[in-house]
């Protein structure tokens, strides 16, 4: 019987290690559903980067810092890595890269959005 539970308990571990989360998660806010990290901070795009790469250079990433991936992350679906310019990996959602912004202060900020233009929420 202790094998028993024993074995059931090691295979429940193992098939719930083997589910990925994904790296966000999707927020209400008063602009609708917004991506956001797992402390509630809003994920933007920036327009100047291209399809699956980062335009943001060090000096952009001390204001928009790199939404950065765990060191043994995996792409999956529409989830990608791409090369920060401070040359760790970051997320991306549909091959956009995506950033926080150093003047949200607390989750649920969207002080970001559409800043010079070129900085959206990600939705």
């Amino acid at each position: 019987m202790k094998t028993l539970i024993l074995s059931i308990g090691l295979l429940t571990a193992t098939a719930f290690s083997a589910v990925a989360a994904e790296p966000a998660m999707m927020v209400d806010t008063k602009m609708g559903k917004v991506m956001a990290d797992a402390k509630g901070m809003t994920l933007y795009t920036f327009d100047k980067d291209t399809a699956g790469k980062s335009n943001c250079d060090k000096a952009c990433l001390k204001k928009w810092p790199a939404f950065h991936a765990a060191a043994k992350s995996k792409a999956e679906g529409e989830w990608t890595l791409v090369k920060a310019a401070d040359g760790k990996e970051m997320w991306a959602y549909g091959g956009k890269p995506l950033y926080t912004f150093s003047g949200d202060k607390k989750g649920g900020d969207m002080n970001g959005e559409g800043m010079g233009g070129v900085w959206h929420v990600a939705k």
